[in-house]
């Protein structure tokens, strides 16, 4: 098949539609010019039995697609990202042009090949030529053929980017003997495109003419065209050059031999006595590629015949790839790569050519999920020729083996084998989704990017990679720098990932690594250098269990391998007595709370890289928890509060315990269950022990209250606990009994509690508080039948109904709902928020319930049921909708709020956010605030209410922690037995708000951060200024005004402001109304 651009059309257009099937259809065709008519058909054509590719199709959608639906987004996807036809004309339009300005290049005389005069000024070399001085001549003739190459011939190419490639056929007459040599052939290869690129930058045609590296591989520069004016994005066009077939001898590249000269290499005149040259299988590689460009043309277009699939399949898995951040860079897991595996798979019948697009992307992604290529390679070379290297002699070159039809080249020759195990790793987890009904599987796998940020649980990055320069001296690497033509970012990668991966190896079960990409760049610029590849990103994926461990247990001191144990470790490694009596060498890391324990993993990569690779600590930017400041109080290092939890829950285990001992009690205690968050171990900053300094407070008898003169004092948290009586005859079925008898229990609680435990208590008649080792528990007494009798309605006529009612909701919720949801989460709380951020922007909110599985507590059938009753009741349910198991219909978390308009602000919050937070973690070189997220935008609110610090109780949580902290009246204490009771869920400013809502909730919405925030927004409601009719009844917070001869009421926003200060005096430092923001 011939690759010029009118072979390209007849490929595309592929086999015509069998005769038949158009008569059949011309029927139900409807007039082209006209609108769409629905078809009217036969009462014989509407009941026609289907035709097999009928019965085909509904078979296929009911074995492999979940549903319907998921069939049609497929198809959706595969409309949106193939080319259309009429780009397809302009396209080949182009590449005539491109043909014909090719072939009248003039030549050259001969040259040295290091005498570069003959070049235009404005044309750099896209080459690192070093060391320069190098053997040869060189001239420019014409090419001797130009072919499409590649995915547009095919039909697989994608959009956004529409790549052309075409290889120019360099003339044999330019070529000497030894070219294979000391990077002659590259350095040629690179003249004759600079010579190209000379001469096209001046034509009309382009619109662009840049240089750039094929993959980012230093040793392969490619040229870019892209056409004039609109259609500059359209399409860009890539001259590859390439050697004449035949011209060198294949023998001579494989990869156990060498083809760079050590002398050379290190400028030496004359090689060492007796040394032998290291093989060069990456640089013998790079020169393969050239030669079988053409004959994986051919062997890819036998494959893609009578395969329609194929080019479905490719393009889903290539759009997989790309939304992986696989798909780019040096040692990607590219297009190409791809559709070599998809032939590989149908040469060994694991893919037939009768399956569809939607098959081939599973059977492809169910090989790679099985098949491990760094250990066991494969190869598309037919009859095994004797002479050609074998698999293991690729294995010993190369970390990944993927060999092509010609036996030669191995096409993943760049990747790493810790890339090639995050493909992998990445293929099991989306044959996981593809196999779980429960979850949309397009959305996941082919809608949604996944960056590395969100994939792992700890990233961080390589600042400057020119250290890696030291690395290869470290770790002495000079036969894989002269390999990779002084690339030492591509020679050092394999080494430092595979010490991370085994310094890591109980803790993680994936170190991956960014691939190393080059921009492309101007014609008269000088090509990038190796550091220009930015800085390197690594993500570590943990196993929940082992990442935190503060041991790394090593072999006996006496064993053999202890010694290789010591010299990977350093002077970390210890001897060490276990308690079995065996004595080991051992690693301990110093890490007191979970906090610091979570980022063990940043001791060991920092120790491991400054030890082994000579990378110094200023170099690394962990980023794994970066986060984690914001909620951590005080200034001595703190962990995050997981510590502080455990011991309120071992004080309330201890309390649970003896109030179902209590002797003396009417009825006993049937359950005691732990409301509060801290209890949950989901409190943002649980409670520490705290005991009141007197001096601090007034008294009056036994009690303490707050001072006028001194600041407002530290906010005690009640830790809400639900004592269950059990049930009796005795108990009154009548509301306001039940709430009289619970009155007396709390009585009874705190004096039996004084009197068997020495507890201090303060009964209420909700409640009872106890002061227990520095913590206020607030008890509260629930009667199992409360609710039910709550929800009792009697009708007029007399009847008994049941219905709920606002405090039968909120006693359900406290009682019967909440205890059941203590936190399970594990793992990164970064990666967590992150996702959590991203779901909040990304999840359809409008046409979706948000089903929360937890333990899996729902079918199949249950969820299609809760999808389907969601569906129908859309218009009565709360904007945001949330199934739980035990709470399947009613979403009862957010039937309050979020409202509709909150939730579009929050959606909008958390997509800024996530791209603010993003790009901070990923740009190592800048300053990166992460608290910026957590900063509210002010100056979209009406009002501002500015609060006088002081008496803001809870000031030290604040996102920005206060530099000068003031004294709040307690001291941290566990001990005290015998103390007056200190003051108790006071917050100044929460009762404030309630103040200004309940006055003021028709007019406006009142804003806080309660963690400490200096600012109440306010926001006017749009409505409430609407003038309304004179009604002496509708007067609150509003004045008389005469419009158009009629007397109206607005609201008078003077006296309200006025309002706010005078409600909050003592509290409100300042009210500041942004006055142009709202009209009257």
């Amino acid at each position: 098949m011939a690759g010029s651009p009118e072979a390209a059309e007849e490929a595309e257009q592929g086999p015509e539609p069998p005769a038949g099937d158009a008569v059949r259809r011309g029927k139900r065709a409807a007039p082209t010019a006209a609108a769409p008519q629905p078809a009217k058909l036969s009462r014989a054509e509407l009941y026609k039995p289907p035709t097999s590719e009928e019965l085909t199709q509904l078979k296929e959608t009911e074995d492999l697609f979940h549903s319907s639906l998921l069939r049609l987004q497929i198809e959706e996807l595969l409309k949106e990202v193939t080319l259309k036809e009429t780009k397809k004309k302009r396209i080949d339009a182009f590449l005539h042009e491109i043909n014909s300005l090719l072939s009248t290049i003039p030549k050259t005389p001969e040259t040295e090949l290091t005498d570069q005069t003959w070049l235009s000024k404005d044309v750099k070399v896209p080459f690192l030529q070093v060391p320069f001085s190098v053997k040869g001549r060189f001239h420019f003739v014409p090419p001797a053929e130009l072919k499409v190459v590649g995915s547009y011939l095919l039909g697989t190419c994608v959009r956004p980017e529409i790549n052309v490639d075409i290889a120019v056929t360099m003339p044999r007459e330019i070529f000497q003997d030894k070219d294979n040599l000391n990077q002659r052939y590259h350095r040629k290869r690179a003249l004759y495109l600079s010579h190209i690129a000379q001469h096209l930058s001046k034509e009309k045609l382009f619109g662009s003419v840049k240089f750039a590296y094929m993959n980012s591989n230093h040793l392969k520069p490619i040229l870019l065209l892209r056409p004039q004016g609109k259609d500059e994005k359209m399409v860009t066009v890539r001259l590859h050059a390439c050697p004449d077939s035949g011209l060198f001898k294949p023998s001579r590249f494989y990869p156990s031999k060498n083809n760079v000269r050590t002398a050379w290499f290190m400028e030496q005149s004359t090689p060492k006595e007796g040394a032998t040259e290291p093989p060069t299988p990456h640089y013998n590689n790079s020169i393969l590629c050239d030669t079988v460009m053409l004959s994986h043309l051919h062997f890819l277009s036998n494959t893609a015949t009578d395969f329609p699939g194929m080019k479905d399949g490719l393009a889903l898995l290539k759009v997989w790839l790309n939304q992986r951040q696989l798909s780019k860079g040096l040692g990607c897991f590219s297009g190409f790569l791809v559709s070599m595996l998809v032939a590989y798979l149908l040469a060994k019948r694991k893919i037939v050519k009768m399956m569809s697009g939607y098959q081939v992307l599973r059977s492809t992604l169910q090989f790679l999920a099985a098949t491990d290529l760094s250990v066991t390679g494969i190869s598309l070379a037919q009859d095994a020729d004797p002479s050609l290297p074998s698999l293991d002699d690729f294995h010993q070159a190369f970390e990944v083996v993927f060999v092509d039809p010609s036996g030669l080249v191995n096409l993943c020759a760049d990747m790493t084998a810790s890339k090639y195990h995050q493909v992998q790793f990445e293929a099991k987890h989306s044959m996981e989704i593809l196999d779980d009904r429960m979850v949309d599987g397009f959305q996941v796998l082919l809608m949604t990017p996944k960056p590395m940020l969100r994939t792992f649980d700890h990233v961080f990055h390589l600042k400057h990679v020119s250290k890696l320069q030291g690395t290869c001296k470290k770790m002495q690497l000079l036969n894989e720098l002269m390999d990779r033509g002084g690339n030492y970012v591509a020679a050092a990668l394999p080494f430092v990932v595979s010490l991370l991966a085994r310094g890591l190896s109980q803790r993680a079960q994936l170190v991956a690594h960014s691939l190393p990409q080059i921009p492309e760049w101007p014609i008269d610029a000088e090509p990038p250098k190796h550091k220009d590849v930015g800085p390197l990103t690594f993500g570590l994926l943990f196993v929940p269990e082992f990442a935190a461990s503060t041991l790394e247990k090593g072999p006996q001191a006496d064993h053999p391998e202890a010694l290789e144990f010591r010299t990977f470790w350093g002077d970390k490694s210890e001897l060490r007595r276990f308690q079995d009596g065996s004595i080991c060498e051992a690693v301990v890391w110093e890490a007191s709370t979970v906090c610091q324990k979570r980022l063990i993993p940043e001791q060991i990569i920092r120790h491991l890289l400054k030890l082994h690779a000579d990378i110094p600590e200023s170099s690394i930017c962990y980023t794994g928890a970066l986060l984690e400041s914001v909620i951590k109080t005080g200034k001595e290092a703190q962990g995050t509060g997981e510590e502080a939890m455990v011991s309120v829950v071992c004080s309330y285990d201890d309390l649970s315990r003896k109030l179902w001992n209590l002797k003396e009690l009417p009825l006993t205690v049937t359950a005691v269950q732990g409301v509060h968050p801290a209890l949950r171990y989901t409190d943002v900053f649980p409670p520490i022990p705290m005991k009141p300094v007197y001096s601090f407070y007034n008294k009056s008898k036994h009690l303490l209250y707050p001072s006028e003169e001194k600041p407002c004092p530290a906010y005690i948290t009640p830790l809400k606990i639900i004592c269950h009586m059990e049930g009796s005859g005795q108990w009154p079925q009548d509301k306001g009994a039940i709430k009289r008898i619970k009155a007396a229990f709390h009585l009874r609680l705190a004096e039996l509690l004084r009197q068997q435990h020495q507890l201090v208590c303060r009964p209420a008649v909700t409640h009872t508080d106890v002061y227990k080792d520095g913590y206020i528990f607030r008890l509260q007494v629930a009667y199992h039948r409360e609710p039910l009798i709550l929800k009792e309605v009697v009708t007029p006529e007399g009847m008994l109904k049941y219905q709920d009612t606002e405090e039968s909701r909120q006693l359900e919720l406290e009682t019967l709902h909440l205890p059941y949801l203590t936190s399970s989460l594990h793992g990164s709380p970064q990666v967590g928020f992150l996702r959590f951020l991203n779901l909040l922007a990304t999840f359809d909110w409008k046409n979706n319930p948000l089903i929360v599985n937890l333990n899996t507590g729902l079918t199949d059938a249950e969820c299609t049921e809760i999808k389907n009753k969601f569906v129908a009741a859309r218009s009565h349910l709360p904007v945001m909708f949330l199934a739980t198991p035990k709470d399947q219909g009613s979403s009862m978390w957010t039937r309050e709020r979020p409202s509709a308009q909150i939730l579009q602000r929050l959606v909008l919050l958390a997509l800024e956010s996530l791209r603010a937070l993003e790009e901070q973690l990923m740009a190592p070189l800048s300053d990166q605030d992460v608290k910026m997220v957590f900063r509210p935008p002010l100056d979209f609110y009406d009002v501002l209410i500015h609060l006088n610090p002081k008496q803001i109780p809870r000031h030290l949580e604040s996102v920005d922690r206060p530099v000068k902290s003031v004294s709040r009246g307690v001291v941290k204490n566990s001990s005290a037995m015998n103390i007056l009771f200190p003051v108790v869920d006071y917050d100044p400013v929460q009762l404030y708000l309630q103040e200004l809502r309940d006055a003021f909730d028709d007019l406006a919405l009142f804003f806080y951060d309660k963690h400490g925030g200096e600012v109440i927004a306010v926001l006017w409601k749009p409505l409430s200024f609407k003038p309304l009719p004179f009604k002496a009844s509708s007067m609150k917070g509003r004045k008389v005004t005469t419009l158009n001869n009629e007397l109206v009421c607005i609201p008078n926003v003077e006296a309200i402001l006025e309002d706010f200060e005078i409600l909050g005096e003592g509290l409100v430092k300042s009210v500041e109304a942004h006055t142009e923001k709202w009209t009257i």
